[in-house]
């Protein structure tokens, strides 16, 4: 009965260790195809980033889960899948060959499903990121450094909302920052170092209230830093080399860094930066901070690094001021600081301290007089405080006499010079006498309040042309020989153009205007300012002026304008002309962000700007080196003249936008480098505003087509020496500035910013093609400099 029973247990016993048997080998079967899966996708990333020899490890053979890390390699699982992989290469790795597809690879990646950390530097990678890496969907930190992959942050990174790190330094992606950055929720470090974006910052950064690390710096971002005084967790704030200001940003009080260095901040330093008790590291330098400095800063619990120079800080030092023992290096020069320089800064070898350039009483480094920093310091409008004090009677008796007895002197002058006066009406042509009249560094208030030019820009542009200097008619005749017919140019409604001949054998062109109207010297003096100062690499530049004056009334009867002589010929004659050789692609884009660069300077390297400039090709003139110069622009001189003060006459094609000038100034010259730019594109030119716009729309219709579509429509002698992404981004650039309305267009800032990225894109594109657009071009033989008259 016994053996009855335990025969059926028996039976079940068995059946259920069968069951056992077959899971396990099916455990062990998924298992081993789970790692086949991943040892297939890993030998595939090895062969598409061409073979590094820091994977030279790899085979079909190794464990991978089981590999011993180094600095360069690691690849980490978990319960058997891959959770993590750095592959790190050396710094200056070329780019990967021109068969690599970045959405081949970004394919290839998606297939380690579990992948939490993706560590890629220095590889070699190029291309826009593929949306597709959203199929990383358990991605935490994604860190792409030092390669080149360019585009936009792809708008499907938004749906990994697990993303805690963002690093993308040292590539080419650009365009504005998306607004999803913010709302990703527990995003801790955002680093975009050395990019190319541009535009400001979106409003949803003050979001991130998990934020750690905020890093980009050596972009082109402009504007307010948004409020980030709810960012109660950041402790790196690093905005150094972009354009934000001019306010000091709105931040929390935990920062342990803080890099705001050359930007255009113009602000105070807030009080509240001397309670930031973890602040380590604080660059403020290359601004124009104005105010006092707070000496609480050198004494801040935890400082280690100090550097405010370079701007227009005011303040009195004082020998017995405390710095922390920790403090290495402080940098305070080129400010306006006067006093003693604390004896903190110098009772230690270890720290670093300089100090040049303000107003401070040592004798160990160069310092201004103090007369020097109070002079400064009233002319970024910190003035200093005065004491009331009462008149007293015996002086107020006296200037009341010599008030009575200046007036009855003025009298007698007035009643004189009416009498002269008459008398001279006798005269019939008065005779002319030379006036050398140099432009005075003393302006009226007014002037100073409409015109403060900027620091870095106005002496950073016109490098390589002489001082701007006053001219005598003697030099000129000379020059020109006696304005003989051999050296005249042409005429138009602003006067004659003389090609002229210095006596150290440099040319320059004059322009003689002359006057309808009764004015003194003076009256042109803020022009002549004004014209001094618009000095650029990209600009026919203003080299010196000279007035002829009226012998009688000393009133002006001619002014000549001395302009630096560009012999090269016209933009258009190197693109469409006929007798020249053409620009290569990589020349082209190079002209144009040169344009770009003049146009930029004239709306932004003087306040007021320069605008509605009616901009041509034929305007644009070429040096011997191929440098693109703007010959005709909106003087303020030239238009009062003619009687158009902020008006200038237009020529076909013209900008739609015409009766929206007041408002969009800028935007009316991003029109017209739009035409410029088309007619570099497609190598011919366009004789109406109507023409523009067809060509502009089959531009538009063309962009989405590909790469061969593209190429047929470009100019015949650059089309197969160009890559097809900076043709594109051309492309693109040029239809955005053909936007009938002006305030779709970009600024110029974006306009320049891409133009960057185009000629970057084509460089890599020549380099890793080995492709050659032939020799240098020979420039051929100079020609007479050809000026837009209005």
């Amino acid at each position: 009965m016994l053996l009855l029973y335990m025969l059926p247990m028996a039976k079940g016993f068995k059946h259920q260790a069968f069951l056992v048997l077959a899971i396990i080998l099916l455990l062990i079967n998924q298992s081993e195809q789970l790692e086949s899966s991943q040892t297939r996708t890993l030998l595939r990333v090895r062969s598409l980033l061409n073979y590094p020899d820091i994977l030279s490890g790899w085979n079909s053979t190794i464990d991978f889960c089981n590999t011993e890390p180094t600095s360069q390699v690691t690849v980490v699982c978990y319960e058997g899948s891959i959770t993590q992989l750095h592959i790190i290469g050396s710094k200056g790795t070329p780019l990967l060959p021109k068969n690599f597809s970045m959405d081949s690879f970004v394919k290839a990646l998606v297939k380690l499903p579990e992948l939490k950390v993706l560590t890629l530097v220095s590889l070699g990678l190029w291309g826009p990121l593929p949306g597709k890496i959203l199929h990383l969907s358990s991605l935490e930190i994604l860190n792409m450094t030092s390669n080149s992959l360019y585009g936009t942050i792809p708008d499907e990174l938004s749906s990994i909302t697990s993303l805690q790190t963002l690093i993308l330094d040292d590539n080419m992606f650009s365009g504005r920052l998306p607004e999803w950055l913010g709302l990703l929720p527990v995003l801790t470090v955002l680093s975009l170092r050395k990019n190319l974006f541009n535009g400001s910052l979106p409003e949803s950064f003050t979001s991130l209230e998990n934020l750690r690390v905020l890093a980009l710096s050596h972009n082109h971002f402009y504007g307010e830093v948004p409020d980030l005084i709810r960012l109660t967790n950041l402790q790196e704030l690093d905005l150094e080399d972009n354009a934000f200001g001019p306010r000091f940003p709105q931040l929390g009080n935990k920062l342990v860094r803080l890099v705001l260095g050359k930007n255009r901040f113009r602000s105070g330093i807030p009080s509240e930066l001397s309670s930031y008790y973890q602040l380590e590291w604080l660059d403020l330098s290359f601004n124009r901070f104005v105010g006092p400095f707070p000496p609480s800063l050198l004494s801040l619990p935890s400082i280690t690094y100090l550097n405010i120079a370079d701007n227009k800080l005011t303040g009195m030092l004082f020998e017995n001021t405390s710095c922390n023992v920790e403090l290495e290096f402080a940098d305070l020069s080129s400010n306006l600081l006067t006093g003693h320089l604390p004896t903190c800064l110098l009772d230690s070898k270890d720290r670093v301290s300089l100090y040049a350039r303000n107003c401070l009483a040592t004798e160990n480094e160069n310092q201004h007089p103090f007369s020097f920093c109070r002079n400064e310091a009233l002319a970024v409008g910190i003035l200093p405080h005065h004491k009331k004090s009462k008149t007293p009677k015996v002086a107020l008796a006296m200037a009341i006499s010599g008030g009575i007895v200046g007036g009855m002197v003025l009298l007698g002058l007035i009643f004189m010079f009416v009498r002269r006066s008459n008398a001279d009406k006798t005269i019939n042509k008065p005779t002319t006498r030379v006036i050398a009249e140099k432009a005075t560094t003393v302006y009226s208030s007014k002037f100073l309040s409409d015109a403060r030019y900027t620091s870095q820009t106005t002496k950073l542009g016109a490098l390589g042309l002489p001082a701007y200097r006053t001219f005598s008619l003697e030099e000129l005749e000379v020059a020109t020989n006696n304005f003989h017919t051999t050296a005249f140019m042409g005429e138009g409604s602003l006067g004659q153009m003389y090609r002229g001949r210095l006596r150290d054998g440099s040319f320059v062109a004059i322009r003689c205007l002359k006057m309808k109207k009764s004015r003194s010297t003076q009256s042109f003096m803020h022009h002549v300012e004004l014209i001094s100062k618009l000095r650029h690499r990209h600009l026919v530049s203003a080299l010196g002026h000279c007035f002829e004056c009226y012998l009688d009334d000393s009133s002006v009867s001619r002014i000549f304008l001395i302009f630096e002589y560009v012999p090269n010929g016209t933009l258009r004659s190197w693109i469409s002309g006929r007798d020249r050789c053409s620009l290569t692609w990589a020349q082209r884009i190079s002209s144009a962000i040169g344009i770009a660069k003049g146009i930029q300077f004239l709306h932004t390297g003087i306040v007021p700007g320069v605008y509605s400039n009616h901009l041509k090709i034929t305007d644009i003139l070429m040096d011997q080196n191929l440098v693109a110069k703007i010959s005709s622009y909106n003087l303020p001189l030239l238009a009062e003249i003619a009687g158009k003060v902020g008006h200038g006459t237009s020529a076909p094609p013209k900008d739609p936008s015409t009766s929206a000038r007041v408002t969009y100034d800028d935007k009316v010259d991003v029109y017209d480098f739009g035409v410029i730019l088309l007619e570099m594109i497609l190598g011919r030119p366009s004789k109406s505003r109507n023409q523009v716009q067809v060509l502009k729309n089959q531009l538009e219709a063309i962009m989405a087509t590909d790469d061969a579509t593209r190429r047929r429509v470009a100019d015949s002698t650059v089309r197969t020496s160009c890559s097809d992404q900076s043709l594109k981004t051309m492309m693109e650039i040029c239809v955005r500035c053909l936007v009938k309305d002006p305030a779709e267009r970009p600024s110029i800032e974006d306009v320049l910013w891409n133009l960057q990225f185009a000629a970057q894109v084509q460089d890599a594109w020549r380099v890793d093609s080995h492709s050659s657009e032939g020799s240098p071009i020979s420039p051929c033989e100079p020609q007479h400099l050809r000026v837009a008259f209005r």
